[in-house]
């Protein structure tokens, strides 16, 4: 399960059944080649799927896992107890000193999950999320992946490929002859278009369910460059993950992911993976390759709120300001710093739907693109050469992205030690510690927060360390009412703080000071 805002989004973890006992043996062509367009219902209400989905049930399968994960050992309540009576008793967990079975080793148990996936070629490429197949810890992959068909036949399928950032995995199982179906355009889908989901929610078996297009391009964790999903009505539960979406032509144009629901089941929010960014994922795992994505090496949030935008002089939903830079970055290089916006990609407008992450990634790696910037409330342009996005774990462990100080303030260190609503005081290396900041961390950390302040409002705890204003770096309480005062005088209704909490990366927060 995934949870964004108390809403829990749960990663599908069923299958979708998937028949090879359909269609001629040895059939080389999709199951949704372009003949078995005649299928497809007439536009409009269809009075039947039935002809359509006969034909593609077969190329959707099952998809469950294995793997064997440790577990801690329960301290056995009575063990104390028996041990007065027979000095002999083994520790609880096996971990005996003596002679006994299973002495020393650690406990594990199985675990497994349910999915789905479809066929995309007749020697048995199949495509599914990577969510299914990945560890239950986070890292490696599971033991066992096994196929089954809607006939009920079993395979065994090896692992090719698989690409955490996209959440997407090739699996390989052996067959010839095996029914698949082919990638649509999702490009050319529109909201209201009539969809088709086929999987194995809960583990009931091959289901079919029909909705429409509800949105496209719906953001649902507004970072990255996949956070651009198909969402539909058509019901998709827990099970339908790895599945496929499909038109009323019988082509892919999704890959069935996640839902959103405040209860786990399926409220008419499903999610799919649009073909345009799958595709060449799986085209790149098909050839023994890593996905190649562009790359800024910058930590970015959207302007999607009235502080934010009054704060940096840009529309809302019109931008992204660097949140943070890697040192030695793609951005680093090209000159981006931390507190500027990017407002165009490429000469490409930087929108909710269109965000610098999504762009960057679809662009040539070594490519050189010029970003439109605001810094400092005026308007330029920067080269940066796109580098290649690191794997997962190397973005790991960069600890979070490194901030690059761009400004220095030399105002004097004493002043009234109240502002926004919050009390506030020079960081110490006490103070740090006790917040939980790394032991380099400059800026003013609050010490208590009015709770009927805006700030509070805003959501500023005890412990928060500010580090810049407006992009101007504070290390004293005086610099932060000054730079408030300087920002009331120059008739901002607004503030920009970068704000970091204990070790998670910073933040910037749009403050309102119109009424403060």
């Amino acid at each position: 399960m995934r949870y964004a805002y108390g809403v829990a989004m749960a990663l599908l973890l069923g299958g979708t059944a998937f028949s090879l006992a359909t269609g001629q043996a040895g059939a080389q062509i999709p199951q949704n080649a372009p003949g078995t367009a005649a299928l497809a219902p007439r536009p409009g209400a269809p009075m039947s799927f039935a002809d359509l989905v006969a034909k593609l049930q077969p190329a959707v399968v099952n998809i469950s896992t294995k793997q064997r994960i440790p577990v801690r050992a329960q301290t056995d309540p009575f063990e104390e107890f028996f041990r007065r009576f027979d000095p002999n008793v083994p520790p609880s967990g096996g971990n005996s000193q003596g002679q006994g079975q299973g002495q020393g080793q650690p406990r594990t148990r199985e675990a497994g999950s349910l999915g789905s996936g479809f066929l995309i070629s007749p020697d048995g490429y199949i495509v599914t999320n990577n969510h299914l197949i990945q560890g239950l810890t986070g890292t490696g992959t599971v033991d066992t992946v096994t196929v089954t068909t809607i006939d009920r036949k079993e395979y065994t399928a090896r692992i090719v490929g698989r690409d955490e950032t996209s959440d997407l995995a090739l699996l390989k199982i052996e067959g010839r002859g095996l029914p698949f179906v082919q990638w649509g355009d999702s490009t050319r889908a529109r909201v209201g278009d009539w969809v088709i989901a086929i999987g194995d929610p809960y583990g009931v078996g091959s289901t079919v369910t029909a909705g429409i297009i509800s949105a496209l391009h719906r953001a649902i964790t507004n970072t990255g460059a996949y956070d651009r999903y198909i969402q539909t009505d058509a019901a998709i539960n827990m099970g339908n993950s790895g599945g496929p979406m499909f038109d009323l032509n019988g082509n892919v144009i999704g890959i069935n992911s996640a839902l959103i629901s405040p209860t786990g089941a399926s409220v008419g929010i499903g999610l799919a993976i649009p073909t345009e960014l799958a595709k060449p994922v799986i085209d790149s795992l098909m050839r023994g390759q890593r996905p190649s994505r562009g790359y800024l090496g910058v930590g970015l949030q959207p302007i999607d709120d009235d502080s934010k935008a009054n704060a940096t002089g840009v529309p809302k939903d019109s931008g992204e300001i660097v949140r943070s830079v890697v040192a030695g970055g793609p951005g680093a290089r090209g000159g981006l710093q931390q507190g500027d916006v990017i407002v165009r990609v490429n000469g490409q407008a930087v929108t909710p739907d269109q965000t610098v992450s999504y762009l960057v990634a679809n662009t040539p790696v070594g490519s050189r693109v010029p970003l439109d910037i605001i810094r400092g409330g005026r308007r330029q342009t920067v080269t940066v050469a796109v580098g290649q996005r690191p794997t997962e774990e190397e973005v790991a462990r960069q600890g979070g992205l490194n901030p690059t100080p761009n400004s220095n303030d030399n105002s004097p260190t004493v002043t009234p030690q109240k502002a926004l609503g919050l009390s506030l005081a020079p960081l110490t290396p006490d103070l740090a510690r006790a917040a939980n900041l790394p032991a380099d961390a400059h800026g003013v950390i609050v010490t208590a927060v009015d709770p009927n302040s805006g700030a509070a409002e805003d959501g500023f705890r005890r412990g928060d360390l500010i580090i810049s204003i407006n992009n101007q770096l504070v290390t004293t309480p005086a610099q932060v009412v000054a730079a408030v005062d300087a920002a009331r005088k120059a008739g901002r209704s607004s503030v920009l703080l970068l704000v970091k909490r204990a070790n998670t990366p910073e933040q910037f927060v749009g403050v309102d000071i119109a009424a403060r």
